[in-house]
């Protein structure tokens, strides 16, 4: 991080991350070697990693792109537990296709051919039934018994 950090932040950074917990569990905790780019780590690990720096640097605007893609539903809610307390106070564009990601953003776009074609909150995009309404009603299984 180019900077020293406690003991005491990097456990608080740790726990706001949702990562203390298998942190704690690695054999040397946080001296752990996790190999290069972390490839002793599972995906979900890696992505609760990244947020606890995140946490760390604590810049004002906060880029995320596709931040809970490659997780199982378990680890997806740790992430985004994750996230929402790294982005509270802070401004943020997140790009993300699975839309529980981006439920309690102030702003939501909807591209389609690199066009914005929605923009609202997700009750203003779901009450529109537009192409938003179908992406949620499909990611939620509703498509299933049509």
């Amino acid at each position: 991080m180019g900077r020293d950090v406690s003991d005491a932040e990097l456990h608080a950074v740790a726990a706001k991350a949702q990562s203390l917990e298998f942190i704690q569990q690695l054999p040397q905790q946080f001296d752990t070697q996790v190999g290069e780019r972390g490839v002793k780590l599972s995906g979900g690990e890696k992505q609760r990693i990244a947020i606890a720096r995140a946490f760390l640097e604590d810049a004002p605007i906060v880029v995320l792109d596709e931040a809970t893609s490659a997780l199982d539903s378990i680890t997806e809610q740790q992430v985004q537990v994750a996230i929402f307390e790294l982005l509270q106070h802070k401004t943020a564009l997140v790009i993300a296709h699975r839309l529980s990601t981006i439920l309690r953003m102030d702003r939501i776009i909807v591209l389609e051919h690199g066009r914005i074609i929605e923009q609202g909150t997700h009750q203003q995009l779901l009450a529109q039934q537009g192409r938003y309404f179908q992406m949620w009603r499909h990611q939620q299984g509703e498509f299933l018994g049509e």
